[in-house]
């Protein structure tokens, strides 16, 4: 390899190979990154234990009511750790790398989930046999019944279900019309953390205890929504509080028997910050960076978040304690990027762990979104880059995890110095940081209702999405919706491969009698408009189930909305609120690259039949080579191609319109998104060969970009086809995540950096909403599939998070190589 011009990533793993370089430059880093990397995490099964010990013991009571009471019993009973080195303190589980159950939410699967989870492929855990007994013999048997999943399953109209789930199996997902509210309580979501930090939760409480004092003793809606409401947060805050002062008697006990004096201090000065945070105000920069990790810790206890319970703006809401340590001349720079790599070290650790294999197939390579949002706005419009968004900057590039997901904004008038450090930060090769673009999300966050100063906020949550803390309020996890499948159904007349006779689709007839492509236009329209109409069915039954089953209390009482209307953040439709969803495009690039193939082969030029297109396909072009290769050469989205673009963008207007219309009925903007984190794999394995020369059950195209190989024109090509596909009349769009992958040699030297910098303000320009980047050479991929045990430190950009290429199976490897890799911007 050394030919090849290599990122700084790849040359870090060449020097390790050969045994040349440290783990890491900084001793504390170092030593908690060897207590636990490497290990596969292990389920700690206290949180499920505690939590249902709890509702054993409240049934009868308000939801609310009940959850913030299981929180109390988790903070008073679970074991507290503090590890070796670490600077701040608080962990839901286990240490070294953990993941913690969530039985309320998908109980059901726990027996299959237990056998299965250590061996599976995708993101395996350990679990000891104690635990693995205690949880099939004692915490399963209770939620048998209870859980979402099953009430889902149970009350999804006939015809929905079996485009949902196998009909004779509800634990097996069809990946064709999939829903995703069974694996994770919420969508993603962002706290408003410096609420913590200004008042502290005895603040909060207080807020509680006197709105309680005020209500009217004869009001029913009084005694029997807002007072068990507002109790919840009294308790709830008094959990955290409780809980941390368990950690500041661990710090004082361990102290006692440490002869170094230099760890005594340390944890002498840890006891000391968590008796008062989060209880109190944060008063210094260490005591807001503690504050703000106990309050993310114990919200994932609360609940599974889908995507984790992101970091918000850490730059905006940090900075005032950054500038007042500095000045004082109580914090350097080196204290600070200390501190952060303490936190991201910690964020490495806990391992959202997905039981249902559905959720365990989306979410390959452990994958996280704790997503720190940096650069951006002020509220007031002007630009919000500071000292401290630079220091994340340089903490990505030296912290050797991916961990965390760091998210910066870019605007039109950001300043050159901003992108040239974002660009030097892509060119590590890691996939840090993803980029969002304020030009295309502020003004749709502004047209859905929001203020200037609360869109110019927005904070990035999940893969590639946005959140305004108290301003959002639609909770409910969203349909990943399998149009290729449509296509398919098209040309075997509402029929799949897969699953032999069974109708599933409609009957839109056999294309072999269609004589214009019109015909096989509204044939397939009929399909893409039913799988639509399932969907919002299937989130229909979803929105009027959740409230049953789901409380936040410490979410809601972090939220102005929920405490001013005395509602729990799950309820359908709170006051006030801006209810932001969405469904999923899948496979993107894959159907509009199989109809433009169609409409110019069969219908236009009459290269060939319909009828040997569907022989070819029912091969999976076996013995067909020269069909296959006539389809892969058809017209292709993500070259700047005019009749591939034009279909993209048909096929966008038409999600478009039927969500206009009928999301009004669910009460909520339920808009397009092209986000697939890993699930394009998955989905992939149950859709036959397709038109555009992809073989059977092999992956889809990811996202907005384009198909594996296809995009031959250049990355400015990808980012023309991306605005050309676009319906810009409509309010109605969500994110569209774009991968790019770039050989290091197009990006090297100042020059590459001032050529990726022209590249990003470009995107910026065109309003495209996501952008991420590999940069890395193919033949790294291919060596480290072929020696893994040498290429365990490679990270790679996989959807809206990284992980390392190692821990991805096989199939996402190859769909990873068989991206292009272009050479030059």
């Amino acid at each position: 390899m050394s030919e090849l011009i290599l990122s700084p990533q790849e040359q870090r793993i060449q020097a390790e190979i050969q045994g040349e370089t440290p783990l890491h430059t900084r001793a504390r880093t170092a030593d908690i990154l060897r207590s636990f990397k490497d290990t596969k995490p292990r389920i700690d099964v206290e949180r499920a234990k505690y939590f249902t010990e709890s509702f054993r013991q409240t049934e009868g009571e308000p939801l609310l009511l009940r959850w913030s009471k299981a929180l109390k019993h988790i903070a008073e009973n679970s074991t507290v750790y503090i590890d070796d080195y670490q600077l701040l303190v608080g962990r839901a589980g286990y240490q070294g790398r953990y993941g913690i159950l969530y039985p309320e939410l998908d109980g059901d699967f726990l027996g299959l989930a237990i056998e299965q989870i250590p061996t599976r492929v995708e993101s395996p855990f350990t679990i000891s046999d104690a635990d693995a007994r205690f949880v099939v013999e004692e915490i399963a048997p209770y939620w048998q019944g209870k859980t979402f999943h099953e009430n889902l399953a149970q009350a999804l109209p006939k015809e929905t279900l079996k485009y949902t789930y196998d009909p004779k199996d509800p634990l097996k997902s069809r990946f064709i019309v999939n829903e995703t509210a069974s694996f994770r309580s919420s969508i993603q979501w962002v706290h408003d953390y410096e609420k913590v930090l200004k008042r502290g939760f005895k603040g909060i409480k207080t807020e509680a205890e006197q709105k309680l004092s005020l209500l009217d003793p004869l009001s029913p809606v009084d005694d029997r929504e807002k007072a068990p409401f507002l109790q919840a947060v009294v308790i709830v805050c008094d959990a955290i509080i409780l809980w941390a002062n368990r950690h500041a008697q661990l710090a004082e006990k361990l102290a006692e028997t440490k002869k170094n004096l230099k760890r005594k201090q340390e944890l002498l000065k840890i006891a000391e910050t968590c008796r008062w945070v989060p209880e109190n105000p944060a008063r210094n920069f260490r005591e807001a960076m503690q504050a703000q990790w106990f309050t993310q810790m114990f919200s994932r206890m609360e609940q599974k978040t889908g995507t984790i319970i992101s970091n918000g703006r850490m730059d905006q809401y940090l900075y005032s304690y950054y500038q007042q340590d500095i000045e004082a001349g109580i914090l350097t720079e080196e204290d600070t990027l200390q501190l952060l790599e303490c936190m991201w070290l910690a964020m490495a650790q806990f391992i959202d762990l997905y039981i249902s294999p559905t959720g365990g197939a989306f979410n390959e390579g452990y994958a996280h979104w704790e997503a720190v949002t940096i650069g951006g706005q002020t509220p007031e419009g002007l630009d919000a880059t500071n000292e401290l968004t630079y220091l994340f900057l340089q903490s990505k590039r030296e912290f050797p995890l991916h961990y965390p997901d760091l998210a910066a904004r870019i605007h039109g008038r950001v300043s050159q110095r901003y992108l040239y450090e974002v660009a030097e930060t892509i060119k590590e090769g890691s996939g840090f940081p993803k980029l969002i673009n304020d030009e295309e999300v502020v003004p749709l966050l502004l047209a859905k209702g929001a203020t200037f100063e609360e869109a110019y906020d927005y904070a990035v949550s999940g893969c590639a999405e946005c959140r305004m803390p108290n301003r959002d309020t639609y909770t409910s996890p969203c349909a990943y919706i399998n149009f290729p499948a449509a296509v398919e159904m098209t040309i075997y007349n509402g029929k799949m491969k897969l699953h032999g006779d069974e109708q599933i689709g409609l009957k839109t007839g056999d294309p072999r009698d269609f004589v214009t492509w019109e015909e096989f236009w509204q044939a397939y329209l009929a399909q893409h408009i039913n799988f639509l109409k399932q969907a919002f069915i299937q989130q229909h039954v979803i929105i009027n189930l959740r409230a049953k089953h789901f409380a936040w209390p410490l979410g809601s009482a972090l939220h102005d909305l929920c405490m001013k209307t005395y509602k729990d953040i799950h309820t359908p439709v709170i006051e006030g609120g801006i209810d932001l969803g969405y469904f999923e495009f899948m496979g993107y690039g894959t159907v509009v690259d199989s109809l433009a193939a169609i409409k110019k082969l069969v219908y236009e030029d009459k290269t060939l039949t319909m009828a040997e297109l569907v022989e070819a396909m029912e091969y999976n072009f076996e013995g067909r080579e020269v069909v296959r290769q006539w389809l892969l050469n058809a017209p292709k989205y993500g070259n700047n191609d005019a009749y591939a673009d034009a279909i993209a963008k048909e096929l966008d207007r038409q999600c478009l319109q039927f969500t206009q219309k009928y999301s009004q009925e669910l009460g909520v903007h339920l808009d397009l998104r092209l986000v697939p984190f890993t699930s394009h794999v998955p989905f992939g394995k149950v859709v036959s060969a397709t038109p555009n020369g992809r073989k059977a059950y092999t992956p889809l195209s990811d996202g907005s970009s384009a198909s594996q190989g296809a995009d031959v024109n250049g990355p400015t090509a990808v980012l023309l086809s991306n605005y050309a596909s676009k319906n810009f009349g409509f309010r109605e769009r969500a994110a569209r995540l774009l991968n790019v992958t770039l050989s290091p040699s197009c990006v090297a030297g100042d020059e590459g950096t001032g050529k990726l910098v022209a590249f990003i303000r470009s995107w910026c320009d065109l309003k495209l909403w996501h952008i991420q980047f590999n940069v890395i050479n193919k033949e790294t991929l291919l060596m480290a599939k072929k020696e893994p045990d040498k290429y365990r430190n490679l990270i790679v950009r996989i959807a809206g998070y990284s992980a390392y290429f190692t821990d991805l199976s096989p199939d996402l490897q190859d769909d990873l190589i068989a991206r292009t890799a272009h050479t030059a911007i």
